[in-house]
């Protein structure tokens, strides 16, 4: 709207009126009329810091100042969809587990809950000793009949606890975030997102006409990681007392090669906001490829591993009705 000419005002109003969901709309108004009184339009964003983060005010803030407003807009759509497909891959590659060994979890409580009981009941009128592991599923069945609420409500209770204190104790999220890069697979993954987000939220910026050291505050917190956090927040320090980035990038080692070369070509031909794009567009392609590929081996040795607890639990039960006709 605003690339058309149309004013401020009239396109959050026409935005605003147009959103069918009450808590947006009135979120847009309430900018609107900070805006018709007088105010910035980034200050007035700034006040609704939960929905606009310090990037995107600084952005916006940016581009009122230079008399580009629309485009750093149009930079801040394309980096929100970029950003957030980013993110729904990786929670793809990491949720798709998780469901399926819940899942095992729950249909193998069921069967030890309610069918393994019913198997039990029959052995008894064999008046035979029953095969080890036929007797190993009976007391592991015993064990869930009597603790059932500890041994459902403790994963539960114990992801919720996970949950709160990743929330609320950043000791404990700084912790889990370095242990998240040591794992196999998994870490590989989060490290190449968080290259990513580096390379496309300080292109971003950078294009945008935020100074180098004012926007490395801003991607630090996009990084999604505590560890990439705490070496943009170092590199800031040095890029602010001269220091070229490449050499701060090159000194933290988080960041590969391929990465710091780059950088150090954009630094030396002033385009370094289009070599952090070129980047970018890399590593978004690579965490595509490295979704696909931890899904392609995931699967088949999920779907093994329900095959083995379940076929386990078939088996044992079983045993002694094949033995009984055997010795019939």
């Amino acid at each position: 709207m605003l690339a058309s000419g149309i004013a401020v005002v009239q396109a959050l109003d026409m935005v605003g009126s147009s959103n069918k969901k009450t808590k947006v709309k009135n979120l847009i108004m309430n900018i609107k009329a900070d805006v018709e009184s007088g105010t910035a339009f980034s200050k007035a964003l700034a006040k609704h810091h939960l929905y606009f983060n310090d990037l995107y005010c600084s952005l916006v803030h940016a581009g009122e100042e230079a008399g580009v407003l629309e485009v750093l807009l149009d930079k801040i759509a394309t980096y929100l969809e970029k950003s957030e497909a980013l993110k729904a891959k990786v929670k793809k590659a990491l949720t798709y587990p998780a469901i399926v060994l819940v899942f095992a979890f729950v249909v193998t409580a069921i069967l030890l809950i309610f069918v393994i009981p019913t198997f039990e009941d029959l052995f008894k009128g064999f008046g035979a000793e029953l095969p080890a592991l036929t007797r190993f599923v009976i007391d592991l069945s015993q064990v869930f009949q009597t603790y059932w609420y500890l041994i459902l409500g403790g994963p539960v209770v114990a992801i919720v606890v996970f949950i709160e204190a990743r929330k609320r104790s950043r000791a404990f999220a700084q912790w889990l975030d370095r242990m998240v890069l040591q794992l196999p697979l998994i870490g590989d993954l989060v490290a190449t997102s968080a290259n990513a987000r580096f390379a496309r939220t300080l292109s971003t910026l950078f294009s945008g006409g935020v100074p180098l050291v004012d926007a490395m505050q801003s991607v630090a917190g996009a990084t999604g990681n505590y560890v990439y956090e705490k070496a943009v927040l170092e590199m800031r320090e040095s890029v602010s007392i001269g220091q070229q980035l490449n050499f701060a990038m090159r000194q933290s080692t988080l960041f590969p090669d391929m990465v710091v070369q780059m950088v150090a070509i954009g630094e030396e031909a002033g385009s370094l906001g289009d070599m952090l794009a070129k980047v970018a567009d890399f590593y978004e392609a690579e965490v595509d490829q490295k979704v696909d590929t931890l899904t392609t081996m995931i699967e088949p040795l999920l779907m093994a591993f329900l095959a083995v607890v379940v076929g386990t639990l078939v088996i044992a039960m079983y045993l002694p009705i094949f033995k009984l006709a055997s010795a019939v």
